[in-house]
């Protein structure tokens, strides 16, 4: 399994016993030097890697599951990393998430239009208005599964995007020519 952002490393603790291994893919030093700890103490092994998502150091279809924890807010270029997540990826492998992103009602997201330049700036990066679905799916998955719902607080910051998506493979068409 492979943890996008692992960040300092809260996820560890819940990956249960259908997790053999993690790998942690994590751009920040200063993340990477506060999950050691908890890699080195985890039930299960644990590898982490100083790398960014848009650019993830394995071969090719080498893990069965990616997930991404409200890291797709931060990535510079969330599409190339998805493209990343799902060239990494086994076929049969899935995305799971869970995001915060763009709200469906029009004043909140002409809002958090507004407030994203700033906010961006202020809070590491972290971008309010990015629609996770659309993403998710443009960068060639198909959605398995998708919940929306909000958390407590700002209504331009709280919409949340959780779901499970498989690398959609589209097989070629035939091409017939005419032989004149």
């Amino acid at each position: 399994m492979l943890e996008i952002g692992i960040g300092s490393g809260l996820n560890l603790p819940l990956y249960g016993a259908t997790v053999s291994s993690v790998i942690g893919l994590e751009p920040s030093p200063e993340l990477l030097r506060r999950a050691r700890p908890r890699a080195t103490a985890a039930a299960i092994p644990t590898m982490l890697l100083d790398a960014s998502a848009e650019a993830i150091p394995l071969d090719t279809a080498s893990v069965d599951t990616v997930v991404t924890t409200w890291t797709l807010c931060t990535i510079p270029n969330a599409s190339r990393a998805l493209l990343e997540m799902r060239r990494v990826l086994r076929p049969g492998g899935a995305l799971l998430f869970v995001e915060h992103g763009r709200a469906p009602e029009p004043g909140v997201a002409r809002w958090q239009d507004r407030l994203d330049p700033l906010w961006s700036r202020l809070a590491g990066g972290c971008h309010l208005n990015r629609k996770m679905d659309d993403l998710v799916n443009g960068a060639g998955f198909r959605m398995e599964s998708l919940a929306n719902s909000r958390l407590p607080g700002p209504r331009t910051h709280t919409f949340l995007y959780e779901g499970r998506a498989r690398p959609a493979y589209v097989s070629r068409p035939c091409v017939v020519r005419n032989r004149a």
